[in-house]
């Protein structure tokens, strides 16, 4: 009687240890390209939404900017200047210095009293700018929240950092809050239920902001040359001590922002301390890992020209 043995054939322990190895190999290899290209795309996004702040909102605020002092027949801005065109006191709008309702809407720096403000930094908050002119350039313009400017309006804008709204899901925003300021310097143009009426939330102008900073140059009369520039924080400028009244007059306005991509990125951790405006700013714990970059601009009063004339005889 014969037997037949039939063999089953299949893998030893030490085959599929290798195959599981090199399966592991293989597996993270392809979960290594697709986090390098995940960061690559998130990455280049991040860097287009940056250059769309650059190229339109911060263009757009700079150009705002230059129109500060416009229609102001007096071109020294100071925080004594009628209609300054840097609005640092209730004198520049010219309102009684009891008003209470206005002065936390002035150019301020964080920690100033009456002035609360916000930023992604830690221990150091964002400053605010508020700017007027006067249309006298015989066309309608357009304010920071899209509002026509008629021929002779005094327009007054307000830049500072909120949180996004209704429910902050796009985090920081670089907000502008436009009104009318008539002759007795008191705001109208909007009806109080208007969004667009001063003293409101404003509209978002630059989405992705976490610093926002602000110092004022200023120029200094000596005699026989063209005089000193220096450039101070609001709260320096109104505080200083060392040059005698009245205030040096405000010929530019250097802004610092610190703007970030909307897209988190994927893997490894993305800066988090920058230099701007010559100091070290450090996000708080907990910011979400997206590109940021830094943005300074200087920009010159064209409507706010100090002229020193040597009167020495030659």
């Amino acid at each position: 009687m014969t037997h037949s043995h039939r063999y089953a054939k299949g893998f030893t322990l030490i085959e599929l240890m290798i195959s599981l190895v090199l399966g592991l190999l293989i597996s993270a290899a392809v979960m290594q390209v697709y986090l390098t290209n995940a960061k690559t795309s998130a990455t280049q996004k991040s860097g287009s939404e940056l250059q769309d702040a650059s190229l339109f909102g911060i263009q757009q605020l700079e150009s705002h900017l230059r129109l500060a002092n416009l229609g102001n027949p007096v071109d020294e801005i100071t925080n004594d200047t009628p209609k300054g065109g840097i609005v640092l006191s209730l004198t520049n709008m010219g309102l009684p210095e009891e008003n209470t309702e206005y002065p936390k809407f002035l150019t301020h720096t964080a920690g100033d009293s009456d002035f609360t403000s916000t930023s992604s930094i830690a221990s150091v908050n964002s400053d605010q700018l508020t700017i007027q002119y006067t249309n006298i350039t015989g066309e309608v313009l357009s304010d920071c929240e899209s509002a026509d400017v008629l021929i002779g309006d005094t327009v007054i804008e307000r830049y500072f950092i909120r949180e996004s709204l209704p429910d902050n899901k796009n985090g920081l925003v670089l907000a502008c809050d436009a009104g009318r300021l008539n002759n007795s310097g008191v705001i109208t143009g909007y009806a109080a239920s208007d969004p667009k009426t001063f003293g409101n939330n404003g509209q978002e102008f630059i989405m992705g902001i976490d610093q926002f900073k602000v110092l004022l140059g200023t120029q200094t009369h000596v005699a026989g040359s063209a005089g000193v520039m220096r450039y101070l924080t609001s709260a320096d400028y109104l505080n200083n001590t060392t040059t005698p009244a009245p205030k040096p007059a405000i010929t530019a306005v250097k802004i610092g922002l610190i703007v970030r991509g909307s897209t988190p990125v994927v893997g490894s951790s993305t800066k988090t301390t920058f230099s701007l405006l010559g100091q070290n700013h450090t996000l708080k714990s907990g910011e979400p890992n997206q590109v940021r970059t830094t943005y300074e601009s200087t920009t010159l009063l064209r409507n706010a020209r100090v002229v020193n004339v040597n009167t020495a005889i030659k």
